[in-house]
């Protein structure tokens, strides 16, 4: 791993590694998570898309989106209807990453896993010294 980066350029976006360019165009609170439903849910409207992600805004959710769709990784459809229907699916190269968004998913389940022993191994000592 000791390789030495050097500054590069890809369209807008510039960075040293290859992993500092993933981030870019993948990472953040959101890209990761919309990435996986969509993967998960295959095409998808703009509607499904927000409610199976409660807690993101419309203007946060059209943001990424917007960016994810300008990066190549999703597919925006406009159907020529009234009222408007848009929907989103993850290109070929959005389909690329779900292996390492999936490990993401796996990783997340033992981490919870691992926190949830965590906290029952404080409730017991905190029971056990209560009683002392």
């Amino acid at each position: 791993m000791g390789v030495t980066c050097t500054l590069k350029h890809c369209g807008n976006k510039t960075y040293y590694c290859n992993v500092e360019l993933t981030l870019q165009v993948i990472g953040g609170k959101w890209k990761p998570i919309i990435m996986y439903r969509l993967g998960d849910g295959g095409t998808l409207r703009f509607s499904e898309v927000k409610r199976s992600i409660p807690n993101i805004s419309q203007k946060m959710l059209t943001q990424q989106l917007r960016e994810l769709e300008a990066d190549g990784v999703v597919h925006r459809e406009v159907h020529p209807q009234v009222p408007p229907r848009v929907d989103y699916s993850l290109t070929e190269l959005g389909k690329s990453v779900m292996p390492v968004i999936e490990s993401l998913s796996r990783w997340g389940r033992r981490y919870e896993d691992w926190a949830n022993r965590q906290d029952s191994g404080h409730e017991a000592r905190g029971a056990a010294s209560a009683v002392l």
